[in-house]
Order: C-alpha cells, then sequence, then structure tokens
C-alpha cells in the first residue's frame, strides 16, 4: 500500500467512525419508540440486530403503533429495504468477498456504509470506509437502541433531543459533495420532487424506490455512446498536401501509388475503434 493510500484509508476511517457515532444515537430514538409501540425488550433487541435497517426499523413500529395488521407492517419494511438489494449491486465487485464474509457484509449493507465507501477514490479505502462504517453504526445503534428501549416513555419525545435529524444531517454531509455536477444535481432535485410527490399517495418506501429509479433513468440517459473515429482524424496537420513520393502533391481523388484503385475519397471510410 502506498503512503496516499494510507493517507486516503485514514481519511475514511475517520469519516466512518463520525457517521458512525452521528447515526447510531439514532437508535435511541427507535429503541424507546419502540417500546412506546407496544414491542418489549427482548423484540425490540432481536429486531434491531437481525433487521438492522433504520428506515425499515422505524416503518415496521410506525405501522404497529398506527393498529396495522403484522403483514402490513412487514410488507411496509421490506418495501423500504429494497433500497439496499441496489446498494449490493453496486458494492459487490469491489468488495469481492465470499462465504461467510459476503453474508456479514449483506447485513452491514446500509444507506450510511454505501455512502462512506463510495465516497472514496481508491479501493483500500472503499473497502475501509465499508466495514469501519457498516460495524461501527451496528455497534453504537444496537448498544443505544437498548438504552432507548430501558429508558422508554422516560425520555419523553425523542425529536425534542434532536435525535430524528441526527441521521439525516450525517447522510446529507455525504451526498454534498457528489453534487458538483450538472447532472448530479439534476438527479437530486428530480429524485427529492418524485419522492415527496408520491408521498400522500403510496405507502411507506414506494418514494425511496421511484427516487432511485429516477437516479438510474437520468443514468442511462447520459450515458453518451461511444462515437466511431474515422482514419482522416489521425493524420498530422498538412499531410494532405505532402509530396508523394514519386513527386507532387496529392490531391483530393487522385490515385495512391501503388493501389491504382483506391481514391483519397476512400479512405474516409469509418472505422469501429
Amino acid at each position: 500500500m502506498t503512503p496516499d493510500d494510507r493517507l486516503e484509508v485514514r481519511a475514511a476511517v475517520r469519516q466512518a467512525v463520525s457517521v458512525s457515532i452521528a447515526t447510531g444515537l439514532y437508535g435511541i430514538s427507535f429503541g424507546a419508540l419502540s417500546v412506546v409501540a407496544g414491542l418489549d425488550l427482548a423484540q425490540t433487541m432481536v429486531l434491531s440486530l437481525l433487521l438492522f435497517s433504520g428506515g425499515s426499523q422505524f416503518a415496521l413500529i410506525g405501522v404497529v403503533a398506527s393498529g396495522g395488521t403484522s403483514g402490513a407492517a412487514i410488507t411496509t419494511a421490506g418495501l423500504l429495504g429494497l433500497r439496499n438489494t441496489f446498494y449490493g449491486a453496486q458494492l459487490s465487485p469491489l468488495l469481492a468477498l465470499h462465504g461467510w464474509r459476503r453474508v456479514l457484509a449483506a447485513h452491514l449493507t446500509i444507506d450510511e456504509s454505501t455512502a462512506v465507501a463510495t465516497a472514496q477514490k481508491s479501493r483500500a479505502a472503499f473497502r475501509a470506509g465499508f466495514w469501519w462504517t457498516g460495524i461501527g453504526i451496528f455497534v453504537v445503534w444496537n448498544l443505544l437502541t437498548l438504552v432507548g428501549a430501558l429508558a422508554g416513555d422516560a425520555m419523553g419525545d425523542p425529536k425534542a433531543w434532536g435525535l430524528d435529524a441526527a441521521a439525516g444531517a450525517a447522510f446529507l454531509a455525504l451526498v454534498w459533495p457528489r453534487l458538483a455536477s450538472r447532472v448530479m444535481q439534476l438527479t437530486a432535485a428530480l429524485a427529492v420532487v418524485v419522492a415527496v410527490a408520491l408521498l400522500p399517495f403510496v405507502p411507506p418506501g414506494v418514494p425511496v424506490l421511484a427516487a432511485g429509479a429516477v437516479a438510474i433513468v437520468i443514468g442511462q440517459v447520459a450515458r453518451q455512446p461511444r462515437q466511431p473515429v474515422t482514419v482522416t482524424e489521425y493524420v498530422p496537420d498538412g499531410a494532405a498536401n505532402a509530396p508523394q513520393e514519386g513527386g507532387g502533391e496529392a490531391t483530393p481523388g487522385s490515385s495512391t501509388p501503388g493501389d491504382p484503385g483506391r481514391t483519397g475519397d476512400q479512405t474516409d471510410r469509418t472505422e469501429e475503434p
């Protein structure tokens, strides 16, 4: 590993730790809200340890708290969790894992671990960002979920502590530097418009998937096909008027020495690279 790679890895680890703390604090809010919604301590911890997808967890307890059926709660959480499938498709080629490590990485594939990993420039920093963020959030989130569940009603409204904004603020801080190009700005703007427009009409989770679909469509449209090049693009300046071996200058349409049947116009044919 080069010195530059080491610097990038250390920077990725620092970023991962800060994101883990900011996002993990949100676990207090989940633990408290889960108990208030009617789940006991054991149910709250099992849900947090096994599901481990913040948005899906909050969606599930939201349905339970509103009196929804278990089927509706599972469906809602599942819809919102589908985004992790897209993250996995993006991360898998660079992580290149097998066996139990692949299973563990799938469990740690969440919004924040994906964002920190994909913000890195080198492969070593990419992997460090993913693992440090995923493991860090898993540990802090579940510890503070336990604290929140034990505290329950004693904490009052978690929003009063600002915990409802911690995860969103951390994620926005990661995304913001990537909005430098006009294509990225347009993608983000359209995704927000689509998600907000759908919120009143569709189940939780669907606006997130729709916003992701917007990004996919724009990415495909913005990808320009490679244009074929012609041999004349490689002719140096003035070469077209260079003297021939037999004397004189070449003129358009004239025959090339040694190849009477080939004309200058035929050199403009298109060749695939």
